[in-house]
């Protein structure tokens, strides 16, 4: 960690407003929204911006992520750089320097967890940096001609409230111009804040009297692509964004009024009390095994490859980009395309023409430029790097590389650790029956209902409702092919039908044997008539035929069509 903090964009860049994934407490992102919530001393009192539910002190959440680590073992290595990496049959070699002295680790798996995915030029893995062409991921909104623009950077500051408040020299190029349409200031001539002011402050009003800056309207983004600069033009530009912001500070302070504010003094462990780091919204994208785009994350169900049966890691944000301060920037209403909630395909997470045991999380993973505006938040950034820690322990585990696995052994490890596949709202990881859910959803026999709603998408598996045989039919044939052939009509499915498809594949099947076995699995009686919820079906479903043990590759097809073969009740 080149820095003295875990955590990155939630902490050391002190974006500690969590967007998105508030109805979706999933795996390592659950476990720290709880002990946040056990900090302050519950739910409410992280409410206290209006851009989020969860918000907090960024001392706090890296106190608590570090307390993660510790808990677990893992050994970080503060205030260090990377001095050389390389890769040989017995695993990966690392060399850093800390305090002035190289140190040298080794591994079995490498995963690069950094904001731009600095490792990925080092061993020539193919990325893209910038707009896509739409000729190239298929989306239409995407430009006709792919560009390097990336989104706006910014240099995040935490301010807090004071009686003797330290306030800013100008600073150097300073204009109050940059900042006019910040809010409605037409009484700052009383040095009195209007209320739209105080509406802007709000929004990442952070507890304990602190106030997250990063305001994207006439705020303190700032454009700079300095993913693939050298490193002199790189740090000029983090300075100058830096400098921005204070601008911006300053601006609050003597241009709005808000003389009882002054940058937080105890937050960051730095001299200038700014983030350890800026807040980067895009990096590298690696070429991965798969991409996913809008595409996939507007419709999962209807794409030629069906990566949702490959997903790891979930999120509910809008396609949310930062391009104000580009003017050269196309002109693209991003917010406006729509899309559900979705998930992240695991193949975005290996290299496409790397043969070794690497994978990338953060922001550098394989998605298009489109979709990096939903992907690039934090409640999904911390599920795949849970995913990648997923992958990786498969990958030693069975001494395989990540191209070699079985894609459900990962899926697996991750639903034991309460992490979602799918991101059904309606059915979270305190269910009895999310794990179940969570498998047939997998594998695409019973589909969810996608809705682009506000600014928290979503995706219902509606567990109490009812299905019909045509519909079930359509999902079993997606995924057994011609192994199932049934006339299915609009009614709701019941045993009777059940039976009707079951008896096919197996000989001892009788009737009555079947509701004996849906008695055992679903403890109700049944006769022929009873109609089943979607929450039954998914239970019969993966006890009787266990579709989710059947091997998928990369792009969400069965490794060989599955036959049905009815499994042994325990």
């Amino acid at each position: 960690e080149e820095t003295a903090w875990v955590g990155g964009m939630l902490t050391a860049a002190g974006v500690s407003a969590v967007d998105g994934n508030h109805q979706l407490p999933t795996g390592i992102w659950a476990e720290f929204r709880d002990s946040l919530r056990q900090h302050y001393g519950g739910a409410d009192k992280l409410a206290t911006g209006w851009v989020s539910h969860t918000l907090f002190e960024p001392h706090v959440g890296h106190r608590i992520l570090r307390n993660m680590a510790n808990a677990s073992g893992i050994q970080i290595a503060d205030n260090s750089q990377l001095s050389h990496v390389s890769m040989d049959s017995e695993g990966w070699q690392l060399v850093y320097r800390n305090s002035g002295k190289e140190l040298k680790v080794t591994g079995k798996f490498l995963i690069d967890a950094t904001d731009l995915g600095d490792l990925l030029p080092l061993f020539n893995i193919g990325y893209d940096v910038g707009m896509d062409a739409n000729s190239t991921t298929g989306e239409k909104q995407a430009p006709g001609k792919a560009n390097d623009i990336v989104q706006d950077l910014t240099y995040a500051a935490i301010l807090e409230e004071s009686p003797n408040a330290k306030l800013l020299s100008q600073p150097e190029n300073y204009s109050a111009a940059d900042f006019k349409c910040a809010c409605d200031n037409s009484s700052a001539q009383d040095q009195k804040p209007t209320e739209h002011c105080i509406t802007m402050l709000e929004y990442g009003k952070l507890p304990n009297g602190k106030y997250m800056i990063n305001w994207p309207n006439c705020g303190n983004d700032y454009y700079a692509n300095i993913i693939d600069a050298p490193d002199e033009e790189k740090a000029a530009a983090i300075e100058a964004a830096k400098n921005y912001t204070l601008g911006f500070v300053y601006y609050i302070q003597q241009e709005l009024g808000f003389k009882n504010l002054q940058l937080a003094t105890s937050v960051f462990p730095s001299e200038d009390h700014l983030p350890l780091i800026p807040y980067h919204r895009e990096g590298r994208r690696m070429h991965g095994k798969v991409q996913l785009t809008a595409n996939d994350m507007a419709a999962p169900y209807g794409q030629e490859n069906p990566l949702y049966r490959t997903g790891i890691a979930v999120g509910d944000y809008p396609i949310d980009h930062h391009h104000g301060k580009n003017p050269e920037a196309p002109d693209i209403d991003f917010i406006d395309i729509k899309i559900p909630a979705f998930n992240v395909p695991l193949g975005a997470l290996i290299p496409k023409d790397f043969d070794g045991n690497f994978a990338v999380a953060d922001k550098s993973m394989s998605v298009s430029n489109i979709a990096n505006g939903s992907t690039r938040l934090q409640p999904v950034i911390l599920g795949v790097g849970q995913a990648a820690g997923a992958l990786a322990t498969v990958c030693v585990r069975e001494n395989k590389r990540p191209h070699e696995i079985d894609i459900r052994k990962v899926q697996a490890l991750l639903l034991e650790n309460d992490a979602y596949l799918l991101p059904f709202i309606d059915v979270t990881s305190e269910d009895a029956d999310f794990e179940v859910i969570q498998r047939i959803g997998a594998t695409g026999i019973l589909k969810g209902t996608g809705i682009a709603y506000q600014w928290a998408n979503q995706l219902w598996f509606y567990p109490d409702e009812k299905v019909s045989e045509y519909d079930f039919m359509q999902g079993l044939k997606a995924f057994y092919g011609n192994a199932v052939e049934q006339p299915a009509s609009g009614k709701m499915m019941t045993p009777d039908f059940l039976y009707s498809i079951f008896s096919k594949h197996s000989e001892a099947m009788s009737e009555q044997h079947l509701y004996d076995l849906l008695g055992q699995i679903l403890a109700r009686e049944f006769d022929a008539n009873t109609v089943f919820t979607r929450r039954e079906l998914a239970l019969v479903l993966d006890a009787m035929l266990n579709p989710f043990a059947h091997p998928i590759n990369f792009n969400g097809h069965p490794v060989d069509r599955p036959s049905i073969a009815i499994q042994e009740i325990n």
